[in-house]
């Protein structure tokens, strides 16, 4: 089954799986195996077994701050509020105190993504039943806001390392799938915005090389200004997407996912590639290049879009190579994998 922009559903859990390294954890990979109509059903299944195996480890807590009136002293005492209490008679001491609580903003985020997608009717009842089932656990946690989640301000370490798959599917769920109707309800939108897929489809494709080709050190690295002079003061950083890397040849990745990989100019009626994509990445693979040796290369790697038009081009500019690549993510996963694999065999040569 095929999305609206010609993916195969079942890709993007395989690009959701290497994106966020769950490759080796054994709740997921039935996954594979399952065939779903949507997206919408998959996530309510990555979800629904991602949450269960999360019940068997313990739902994560960390320390609340609250403020009650209680019959005996714990934690500190609230001036204010126990001077107010003798005032109204009341012998009760106002107490502030941190307790161990489930009730935090990991859990809210996921009771309100399953929340949500219980709602939808393309998810499957199967589907509805398992979260359903996990929810149960979930009566002590309140629900959240969706639009005043603020993802930025999340924090992962060891005590809640294994929430970080799931989160990153409730953000593509919560950002990339609603949309508030009239009556503040809310409803799905399309998953696939050229937003939530760029970000997707460059982590994916960093993450594949990282697993497989160890031996090419994949990372997003910076490249620096080759100035003559040092002075760098209000240039811009430059922030590549992947890098790769060994034995001196260096090859410059920069991922792209547009809903029309081509530019039109209609007063010509021709198709060229986004001036800008070019710029940027022969300005990368020129700075790199210290010397002008010629060992670092850069390719702009474009998602397949349903086009007839796929980019596939080698340049030769100022004595580095420029390719400019589609990679089609709606063939079969190993297609997909032999692709990115005939990249890095091209130029450096298979493991």
């Amino acid at each position: 089954m095929t999305n609206d922009k010609g993916i195969l559903i079942k890709n993007i859990y395989y690009m959701l799986t290497y994106a966020f390294q769950v490759l080796k954890q054994t709740n997921y990979e039935n996954i594979a195996s399952e065939e779903f109509d949507n997206i919408q059903d998959m996530f309510a299944a990555i979800l629904s077994k991602g949450i269960a195996q999360q019940l068997k480890q313990g739902l994560y807590r960390e320390y609340i701050p609250k403020c009650e009136d209680l019959s005996v002293m714990r934690g500190k005492l609230n001036m204010r509020g126990t001077i107010r209490n003798r005032l109204q008679d009341k012998r009760l001491l106002t107490c502030e105190y941190d307790e161990l609580s489930e009730n935090n903003i990991f859990n809210r985020i996921l009771k309100t993504t399953a929340v949500i997608l219980l709602k939808q009717p393309s998810v499957a009842i199967e589907r509805r039943t398992a979260l359903k089932k996990v929810m149960l656990f979930f009566k002590n946690v309140d629900m959240a806001d969706p639009l005043c989640i603020r993802w930025d301000l999340l924090s992962f370490h060891r005590n809640n390392q294994s929430y970080r798959m799931l989160l990153n599917i409730c953000y593509f769920v919560l950002t990339g799938l609603l949309l508030t109707t009239e009556k503040g309800e809310f409803k799905m939108a399309s998953f696939l915005d050229e937003k939530n897929m760029y970000r997707l489809f460059e982590k994916f494709v960093r993450a594949y090389y990282i697993y497989h080709r160890p031996d090419l050190n994949a990372s997003a690295a910076q490249v620096q200004w080759n100035l003559d002079d040092g002075e760098k003061d209000f240039l811009p950083i430059m922030q590549t997407d992947i890098t790769l890397s060994k034995d001196g040849k260096i090859l410059i990745i920069d991922t792209k996912y547009y809903s029309h990989a081509l530019q039109t100019r209609e007063e010509f009626n021709s198709h060229t590639l986004h001036s800008g994509n070019i710029y940027q990445i022969f300005t990368y693979v020129k700075n790199k290049d210290v010397g002008n040796t010629g060992n670092v290369a850069g390719m702009l790697l474009y998602a397949k879009t349903e086009e007839q038009i796929a980019p596939d081009y080698d340049y030769k500019m100022s004595g580095s190579k420029i390719s400019v690549k589609t990679l089609d993510l709606n063939v079969v996963f190993p297609k997909i994998a032999s692709q990115l694999n005939n990249i890095t065999d091209s130029y450096f040569g298979a493991l």
